[in-house]
């Protein structure tokens, strides 16, 4: 008869693809139990949208059945890593990863590619909020079509949702569409804190900060302010694109925040009659930045009008055409970054378990 010792050295041979870790060292192994000629246990997965999910089901399948098991009884699930400095749990403790989504320069297409990553991984079942911290031009309601202000309760806002993702926004709070935010950096970074603390997110997987474009005062008091998980690069292929872009690399890399990696937006358009792609604006310049900063490539996103018709009245591409090849663009890019969260979410961890254990080794 199999014993739980040798169902458990069997799964040591499965690792995640992207963290290199086996999934028993890493705790994606729960209640193993044998009851006569089943087997049963549940794997656990790091997130809920990573892209080698199927793969390391069918690895743990192939590791088990190589103990001639027949019948296995196995559950999968997810539980979204905590990518958070324990030196910062105080502010936002329910809140497991907070990425904040950057560019160098406005245009790029930031804000569409911020919310229809949140999305994305909301559909996936993660818990899932988005900020949207562009004091000055705030467009997240606009393209989410939420027009109502929120409530408060017990003096805290309470962030509207919609295709379940809260969402917050300066926006919300101004009487008008055509009403200007003018703003002294002081204020700016007053807004973004009381944005942090007096809106009640609860428990989320994720929170999403979309981010002005350059590096002023929000995107300076963000990461000063709140425990990051890492920073999403989004650029065009072309080179001024690409150049701008490098500052905000510059920013965050100075302040220690790791660089989840780089999403090229309006990569190419498809030609409806001939079939190919366009460069419109030039080729390669997500590319260049992830091999000149040895960051990771996450995707790139086509340019249509279908999109951009999406965020103009207010309903996503992933809701109205969840089946289109460009939703997929965006699915596949929130997983792959959310495999990418799990990596950094795990470093972190390790690195905060061997200073507590250096700082046990040295005597008192």
């Amino acid at each position: 008869m199999v014993t739980v010792d040798q169902v458990i050295t069997a799964l040591k041979s499965v690792k995640d693809p992207e963290i290199h870790k086996d999934i028993v060292s890493m705790g994606m192994i729960k209640d193993v139990s044998i009851n006569e000629d089943k087997l049963a246990f549940t794997l656990e997965l790091t997130t809920p949208a990573c892209p080698f999910n199927s793969e390391i089901e069918q690895d743990v399948r192939n590791s088990i059945s190589t103990l001639g098991i027949k019948n296995l009884d196995l559950k999968v699930t997810a539980r979204v890593v905590e990518g958070r400095s324990i030196s910062m749990d105080q502010l936002l403790p329910n809140v497991k990863n907070i990425v904040a989504v950057a560019s160098g320069k406005g245009g790029v297409g930031k804000t569409t590619v911020s919310v229809n990553l949140a999305l994305a991984l909301a559909k996936t079942g993660a818990k899932v909020g988005i900020l949207d911290a562009d004091i000055y031009g705030p467009s997240v309601p606009l393209m989410l079509g939420l027009k109502e202000s929120p409530e408060v309760f017990d003096n805290k806002i309470q962030p509207p949702i919609t295709e379940n993702v809260k969402v917050m926004s300066m926006g919300f709070f101004y009487e008008q569409s055509q009403q200007a935010g003018i703003y002294r950096g002081p204020i700016i970074s007053g807004i973004v804190k009381q944005f942090i603390t007096d809106v009640n997110w609860e428990e989320l997987d994720y929170l999403i900060i979309d981010l002005p474009p350059g590096t002023g005062d929000a995107p300076l008091t963000m990461a000063q302010t709140i425990p990051i998980t890492g920073i999403l690069i989004v650029t065009t292929p072309q080179d001024v694109a690409m150049n701008v872009a490098v500052k905000s690399i510059g920013m965050f890399n100075k302040l220690n925040i790791p660089i989840i990696g780089v999403i090229e937006n309006m990569s190419y358009l498809d030609c409806p009659n001939c079939h190919e792609k366009i460069n419109i604006f030039g080729k390669g310049g997500g590319q260049k930045i992830s091999e000149q900063f040895d960051i990771p490539f996450i995707g790139e996103i086509p340019l249509t009008p279908q999109i951009m018709q999406g965020s103009d009245s207010g309903k996503s591409i992933i809701i109205s055409e969840p089946e289109s090849e460009y939703s997929q663009a965006f699915y596949k890019i929130a997983g792959i970054a959310a495999g990418r969260i799990s990596v950094v979410a795990i470093d972190l961890k390790d690195q905060e378990e061997k200073e507590a254990a250096n700082k046990e080794k040295i005597p008192q």
